[in-house]
């Protein structure tokens, strides 16, 4: 009995032991000024980067406590009801301290926490390059004024030097913190940029700690990494100067129509993406139905490619045999009531209306024309 009880005692303190080392996180707030029973959250973020509330404190005492574990760190967002802003946090199983500014939330500070330490150096970096760029404007700015020509090449220079490091500076640090999660976050962040680098990019991703690319955040950067070279060779195959690409679909009586054979009829062809339901197509069909009145003798011919067939729609076919009826589209026309199909993947297209001119070889000439614009350029190809 003895022995019994005294493995039995062994036992608990083994679970004690691990329970001591438990990996969780416990985050302590200070609130100087918040009033007791103010609410204080801690949020997660959707994809459409909108904030998702995890937990909730509430402020007791000037303080409140988060407690809770995290397989891996993540960036979090701390608000707190009537203070405006929100704080980004990165959580990771250690413990946090947090000093709330009561005035403006983003100046409040975190301790005890390497991932936060590492965003919180990042972000002061890309503050100082910005407030470097505000000086070597002003700088600019008064060179201009003066006409000095001398300052005018030097602060231009320095200008574009200063925009160069800081669009690096995201990249140069993910180079440097391979193995660090917050270089997720600040990847994320990468890819939001109209101008990347995809093949530099994708290697740096590459490059990453195996671990890191076992997250979900990982996952979805590889993805969109993915789909942005995929829109990138879109791109290059509808860019002026390119062969169209070949499409075939159904015409309003259900037969086969494909683009050579439109081609094949005129010296100009407009490839036209729009759909009933779109209200900027319909208010453009008017000046279509004008310009093909005008120059249809002359060569020009116009496919429509209808992008009916949305969620939600009804009647999708005759919605669009309707539209084509009630707007006198005489022009060819094929959908495949498909939305968004394979040809407007095919094209790049992601909004309508759009457009694309191509001549005699179904070579792109011109892309995106509405309006005057459309007349004009239809003008100088065929008067």
């Amino acid at each position: 009995m003895k022995k019994f009880i005294y493995l039995a005692f062994i036992g608990l303190s083994i679970l004690g032991c691990k329970n001591e080392q438990r990996a969780d996180y416990v985050i302590n707030g200070t609130a100087k000024g918040v009033f007791n029973g103010i609410r204080v959250y801690l949020n997660e973020t959707n994809e459409r980067g909108m904030p998702v509330p995890i937990d909730t404190a509430l402020v007791m005492n000037e303080s409140f406590t988060f407690k809770g574990k995290v397989d891996y760190p993540k960036l979090h967002y701390v608000s707190v009801n009537g203070i405006s802003g929100r704080l980004p946090l990165v959580i990771e199983n250690s413990e946090i301290q947090l000093t709330i500014d009561n005035g403006n939330l983003i100046k409040s500070e975190i301790f005890g926490s390497k991932s936060n330490q590492l965003l919180k150096d990042f972000e002061a970096s890309m503050g100082v390059m910005k407030e470097e760029a505000k000086k070597l404007s002003i700088e600019y700015r008064k060179a201009q004024l003066d006409k000095d020509n001398k300052n005018i090449l030097k602060y231009d220079k320095a200008i574009k030097e200063n925009a160069i490091k800081t669009a690096n500076m995201g990249l140069d640090f993910i180079k440097n913190h391979k193995d660090d999660y917050i270089s997720l976050e600040i990847f994320k962040l990468e890819l939001r940029r109209n101008s990347l680098d995809l093949n530099t990019v994708s290697e740096l991703y590459d490059s990453l700690n195996a671990k890191l690319k076992l997250t979900p955040e990982a996952k979805l950067i590889k993805n969109r990494i993915d789909a942005l070279k995929k829109r990138e060779e879109a791109e290059k195959t509808t860019a002026i100067g390119a062969i169209a690409p070949e499409f075939s679909a159904p015409n309003p009586y259900g037969k086969t129509l494909a683009l050579s054979d439109v081609v094949s009829k005129g010296k100009i062809t407009m490839i036209d993406f729009w759909a009933a339901w779109c209200g900027p197509c319909r208010r453009e069909n008017p000046n279509i139905v004008k310009v093909y009145e005008k120059y249809h003798d002359k060569g020009l011919e116009i496919i429509g490619v209808g992008l009916d067939g949305r969620r939600g729609q009804q009647n999708a076919k005759e919605t669009w045999t309707r539209a084509i009826q009630s707007d006198s589209l005489t022009w060819y026309q094929v959908s495949n009531l498909r939305y968004f199909d394979e040809i407007a993947k095919l094209y790049n297209v992601r909004s309508i209306p759009s457009m694309f001119l191509l001549d005699d070889k179904g070579k792109i000439i011109a892309k995106d024309l509405r309006g005057p614009a459309l007349e004009k350029k239809i003008s100088e190809l065929l008067d």
